[in-house]
């Protein structure tokens, strides 16, 4: 395995608040890990820095190598890095199948003029552009709901339009930002099934954060624990449940119960 993502003293202010500190983090190709923490931790912040979201204060971010400061989030997106929200972020007017397309357009071979002048190759990467659409959603069970508006699927169904949307980019990485947020037990179940049978069948790199336990404990083989903004503990799911750490993180001291 290669390294295909490099993390290296990560720091980012917020004014004269520090987000993230100092965070290092090394993904090989197809790793599946888990980021953890309470609510403010900085785990979000990490991800809109890798994204090209913020601009680190500090440090550095290296994508197969190549470094991702600075760069703009369509550049980053193009280089082979997908992401979901905490907050679903489909066109919900639009169709199923529209929403898995635009997550490709960048990739159409075309130009602005074949699309204004309406030439042959605006219509043959068009009919590419959706061919490839129907493929993603026959293989995520939404094929039969293409033609649907977004807006009108089951929320579990949302979020698996949101991870096969973010796919439709031919990422090397994805990045998933609570994508049980909202889910009953039930729908919980299934994106755990999920996010398993991606990482398995499109071999890919993904980092994850989750506050179900569930849900990280359940599929991650390693996990990343933060507390404002550092990273407190690192290990296989066994060893986070038992680090001290982590367990004041999630449920303080005695000192900081009684304050």
């Amino acid at each position: 395995m290669s390294t295909i993502l490099t993390i290296s003293s990560l720091t980012h202010d917020f004014g004269g608040l520090r987000a993230v500190s100092d965070f290092d983090l090394k993904m090989e190709e197809g790793q599946l890990i888990g980021l953890i923490g309470p609510n403010g931790a900085g785990k979000t912040t990490v991800f809109n820095l890798i994204t090209g979201v913020y601009r680190p204060t500090a440090g550095d971010i290296r994508f197969n190598g190549a470094s991702l400061v600075g760069l703009p989030s369509h550049m980053i997106a193009q280089l082979g890095v997908a992401r979901t929200f905490q907050t679903i972020r489909l066109y919900g007017d639009l169709p199923v199948i529209d929403n898995v397309s635009l997550g490709r357009h960048f990739q159409v071979q075309y130009g602005l003029t074949a699309s204004l002048l309406r030439l042959p190759s605006y219509y043959e990467g068009e009919e590419e552009l959706r061919r490839k659409a129907i493929e993603l959603l026959e293989l995520f069970g939404l094929a039969d709901q293409a033609y649907e508006d977004a807006k009108s699927l089951p929320y579990g169904r949302q979020r698996r339009l949101e991870i096969c949307r973010a796919l439709a980019s031919n990422p090397k990485l994805l990045l998933l930002d609570e994508p049980a947020a909202g889910m009953n037990p039930g729908e919980v179940q299934e994106l755990m099934n999920l996010i398993t049978w991606v990482h398995d069948h499109f071999g890919l790199t993904i980092l994850l954060i989750e506050h179900q336990m569930r849900v990280v404990m359940g599929i991650c083989p390693h996990i990343v624990a933060m507390d404002f903004g550092q990273i407190v503990a690192r290990g296989t799911p066994e060893e986070i449940q038992k680090d001290p750490r982590v367990i004041e993180a999630y449920l303080g001291t005695e000192e900081t119960e009684a304050a």
